[in-house]
């Protein structure tokens, strides 16, 4: 008898999301030169295990599970869909010209750390609430 309880879920994301990773995916294969039937996963469920951790913060762990690939294969899906998807990502400054000619007032560009020195406050556990103890100096996220 199973220990485990299989079960069906929607991922809750628009279908064209997906289809367009897994475009980008077939493409990258074929630049690639991967022969047909050398994967575990197609590129339409190599994309939503991606999507999957994007949205839902699923480990990996369980991704390879749910899949039938190793751990180690479905981290090298996972970080092969983080490469085309970067890939096709603007750089900062092109970012920036294409708000300043869209006429937006405000971006967000998460991760960036701004460095600074003009900052300080204490948090509520007595820890510089602007100190970045990943990059050793103070700075506020972009």
């Amino acid at each position: 008898m199973p220990t485990s309880v299989t079960y069906t879920a929607v991922l809750d994301v628009k279908r064209s999301t997906a289809e367009h990773l897994a475009g980008l995916l077939r493409e990258h294969r074929i630049v690639a030169r991967t022969r047909k039937g050398r994967r575990a996963l197609g590129c339409f469920k190599q994309a939503v295990l991606v999507l999957r951790w994007f949205l839902d913060g699923t480990r990996l762990a369980q991704l390879a599970r749910d899949n039938g690939p190793s751990v180690s294969t479905a981290y090298r899906y996972f970080h092969e869909g983080l490469t085309v998807l970067a890939a096709g990502a603007p750089d900062l400054s092109t970012a920036l010209e294409r708000a300043k000619a869209a006429g937006l007032t405000h971006l967000n560009l998460d991760g960036t750390v701004i460095r600074t020195d003009r900052v300080a406050a204490p948090g509520p556990n007595g820890a510089d609430l602007w100190w970045s103890g990943k990059h050793k100096h103070h700075g506020g996220n972009v």
